[in-house]
């Protein structure tokens, strides 16, 4: 497909999917249903931390955990005594289980007693260094606890591994994409739109491979970095806004018209 058919293509998609309807049936409305702003950073960290499988599934333990934690996330990260985390005990997404749920809070209150954002989790290591260095140091950031679970490990990945790290940049394209029909919150101000990544599932590496915008037999970091190369072709300051339009593609549409 030539290159206009494909920018045409995409920014059709784009303004298609990208509505409040998108909401409901994504793990995006979990932290929809908050209004302050750390408990949507929390319920949106979480929901993005165990989105694998079934959107339904990922959005139903994604509440269940919020419900478990009062409905209240930030105040129970805060304030939680020891007999408080007994509810967490029962909560389990997969391979997600009691142990990394303690470990996630046990970061999170260290992190809020001392930063009003988790926004500053990912400038340690430098505004405008590279996303490489943001994630990398984010992943060493989050296990600088003592005593850090190493079966956790799995569940935050690091671009220093080759990992495509979606779910991380699914996360940061929630908490830093802005745009009129709110589905993305755009909370955070200080990471730009134009230094994000695509977040690569495996519906839009087929949409993407398809539309020949990734070349790259490996499905990994390197791909990630290719493909939103590709994408600033089309939008150099907010490529990220066409995750919509591959992932729609791909689950709504199977791919039709391509």
């Amino acid at each position: 497909m030539q290159h206009e058919k494909i920018y045409e293509l995409l920014e059709r998609k784009y303004k298609e999917y990208d509505s409040a309807s998108f909401i409901e049936a994504d793990p995006i409305s979990v932290p929809h249903r908050f209004s302050k702003k750390q408990d949507i950073e929390i319920a949106a960290f979480f929901s993005a931390t165990i989105a694998w499988g079934n959107r339904k599934s990922i959005i139903t333990s994604a509440n269940k955990l919020m419900n478990l934690m009062g409905n209240a996330p930030y105040d129970f990260i805060l304030h939680h005594r020891d007999n408080d985390l007994k509810n967490l005990l029962e909560f389990k997404h997969r391979t997600f289980n009691a142990t990394d749920t303690l470990y996630f809070v046990e970061f999170l209150k260290q992190h809020y007693s001392k930063h009003d954002s988790l926004e500053a989790a990912f400038l340690q290591s430098g505004i405008r260094n590279s996303q490489f260095e943001t994630l990398s140091h984010f992943h060493h950031y989050f296990f600088s606890i003592d005593d850090s679970a190493t079966r956790t490990r799995k569940h935050i990945a690091t671009p220093a591994r080759g990992s495509t790290c979606k779910r991380l940049n699914m996360f940061l394209r929630w908490m830093v994409r802005k745009d009129k029909n709110g589905v993305d919150f755009g909370l955070w101000k200080k990471i730009k739109p134009a230094q994000l990544l695509i977040p690569l599932d495996v519906h839009v590496d087929r949409t993407a491979r398809k539309l020949g915008l990734i070349t790259r037999k490996q499905t990994d970091w390197e791909t990630v970095v290719e493909l939103t190369e590709n994408l600033k072709q089309f939008d150099s300051k907010d490529p990220v806004k066409y995750d919509y339009a591959l992932f729609g593609l791909s689950v709504l549409d199977g791919l039709r018209g391509i």
